[in-house]
């Protein structure tokens, strides 16, 4: 079936259509991109929520569990969860039903797994195209579960409205070398399994983190859940509410939007010259000669550097 009966069927709340697009954007190339181009004017209506932490902090879980609570509430939700790639066949490790044990047979639950592909920036960029495809399929919650949080991960301030960080009391020992990068993505911190020794201290210690905030910024809740009885998501729920109701204020909401969009767009664009500069034969010739100087000592690698960087705009986008 090709896209344009695809695209139409979609708009039509066809999940089969939907399913397909998403494996459209997924293989990537022309159709990939005719797709997303063609459904983000529909984008833009969905809450965006990223779970994300350590391996084992129990995203999966609260994911399922404010999955039910949203549908009680009468939200549809969409579920994009990226897991590693298998050194085998490339895919996702974990599959959808693994994941999610209340979406089964529930018409108003979409879940995807998407596989990392080697990203080590804990969301990838086809997570965040995939939740458009959810956004645009009229989703009135859309969760993206990411791998894991780490120094590198503030990218994913830009894949969603509200960023759930989820740590358990074991994580103590991690939060002075995380401290930069949670302080900068979190909007709600989640101790999990607070049925275990050490959550209230943690606990505390992120509440000073969060309240390293300049003022008049949002200062991240703390929330403490034992995700597998559903302790505390009715306060995870609240809090995330009260973020929504924040940022609608002002516009602040709006703004973030604008920066995320701006991160996007000018990630696009570096991806896109990166290729066509590296496709170039002019250019990697040029790129493999002047290592050899620098190997052989005539020239040092910033000076290298400095050469190639004067003739940066790739000949095959010229």
């Amino acid at each position: 079936m090709d896209i344009q009966t695809l695209l139409a069927r979609f708009a039509t709340g066809d999940t089969l259509a939907a399913s397909r697009l998403m494996s459209a954007v997924e293989r990537g190339g022309v159709d990939a991109e005719s797709v997303l181009d063609a459904l983000f004017a529909r984008t833009g209506r969905a809450r965006r929520i990223a779970l994300t932490g350590p391996g084992g902090a129990g995203k999966s879980t609260i994911a399922d569990g404010l999955t039910q609570r949203f549908r009680v509430a009468g939200r549809t939700v969409g579920v994009v969860a990226e897991d590693p790639s298998s050194p085998f066949s490339g895919g996702a490790v974990l599959g959808d039903r693994v994941r999610m044990t209340h979406a089964v047979g529930d018409a108003g639950v979409f879940v995807r797994s998407v596989a990392s592909r080697g990203s080590e920036a804990g969301v990838s960029p086809l997570a965040c195209e995939l939740a458009d495809v959810l956004d645009a399929f009229g989703r009135d919650v859309v969760l993206i579960e990411t791998m894991g949080v780490g120094q590198v991960e503030t990218r994913i301030r830009f894949a969603a409205d509200s960023i759930v960080v989820l740590l358990t009391p074991e994580s103590g020992d991690e939060v002075q070398s995380l401290k930069a990068g949670l302080l900068e993505v979190a909007d709600l911190f989640v101790v999990n399994k607070a049925d275990r020794a050490g959550a209230d201290g943690l606990a505390a210690d992120l509440t000073a983190i969060a309240g390293m905030r300049a003022p008049g910024a949002w200062q991240p809740p703390v929330v403490q859940t034992v995700a597998r009885d559903g302790r505390g998501l009715e306060a995870l729920e609240t809090a995330l509410a009260a973020h929504a109701d924040w940022q609608a204020a002002e516009g602040r909401g709006e703004a973030r939007r604008r920066d995320a969009l701006r991160e996007r767009v000018r990630a696009l664009v570096e991806d896109k010259w990166r290729r066509a500069w590296w496709q170039d034969a002019t250019a990697r010739a040029e790129f493999d000669d002047m290592v050899e100087r620098v190997a052989a000592g005539s020239v040092s690698p910033y000076r290298a550097a400095r050469e190639i960087a004067r003739g940066l705009t790739p000949r095959a986008s010229r």
